[in-house]
């Protein structure tokens, strides 16, 4: 291909989002999604919740797909009742990015889940999530961090191979692995941080921390050479 591959990120839908004079309901994504792909070398178009059966002709117009952070996937989707501590059910978005996993999966289109994207992509596959974990979401709209450790032998380490500090803000995790899956990194405490489809089954990769609020470009660079890869 010639030029910057075309990133597709998926957005929030929310109701009353402000600006100006105005509050509408307004399809969102924090700014440092598409600077993220920018910087990368990517083009970045915003995928704000769509009908599912336009997934899979929107992922053909695509390069490579991220699925961005957000709210907690609804724990029907993997067979759960609702934890207490587990937010409000974001259906729209929850039907519209597993439509666009499916698609993306199928299409063999490189594909980044960023921390909801990451348990996203493992429900996708089959796994199910722990709905609450402590020490991984400190203060309330503030990011933290801590360090995450490669597993050897997996993508992410031929990415990152060294343990790194990473941004995180999250309260749910991995509990099972979907059909397929490796685990590729991990916390101290054992959470498991990155999730990937072994070589051979398409570049699939879930990261638990948000690398749009940090500047290690690599994972996401990753991304973008893959992309080129696929549409050359």
């Amino acid at each position: 291909m010639t030029g910057r591959p075309l990133i597709g990120v998926s957005t929030y839908l929310e109701a009353g989002a402000r600006w100006g004079v105005w509050e509408l309901e307004a399809a969102l994504l924090p700014a440092g999604y598409p600077r993220l792909v920018q910087r990368a070398g990517g083009l970045a178009a915003m995928l704000p919740p769509d009908a599912p059966e336009h997934a899979a002709a929107t992922v053909a117009r695509l390069d490579g797909l991220v699925i961005a952070g957000g709210p907690d996937v609804e724990p029907v989707r993997y067979g759960a009742e609702p934890d207490p501590r587990t937010g409000p059910p974001a259906r729209a978005r929850d039907a519209w990015e597993l439509a666009l996993v499916d698609a993306a999966l199928a299409a063999g289109i490189p594909l980044l889940g960023i921390c909801r994207g990451m348990q996203l992509l493992n429900v996708a596959l089959g796994g199910t999530l722990v709905q609450h974990i402590d020490g991984h979401a400190e203060v309330p709209g503030v990011f933290g961090r801590h360090e995450v450790k490669p597993v050897p032998g997996t993508r992410y380490a031929e990415t990152v191979p060294e343990e790194t500090s990473v941004p995180t803000f999250h309260h749910q995790a991995v509990d099972r692995l979907g059909a397929g899956l490796l685990a590729s990194a991990h916390a101290a405490d054992g959470t498991v941080e990155a999730i990937e489809l072994p070589a051979g089954r398409g570049w699939v990769l879930g990261v638990q921390w948000h690398p749009e609020m940090g500047e290690d470009l690599r994972v996401m660079r990753a991304l973008v050479t893959a992309a080129v890869a696929a549409a050359s």
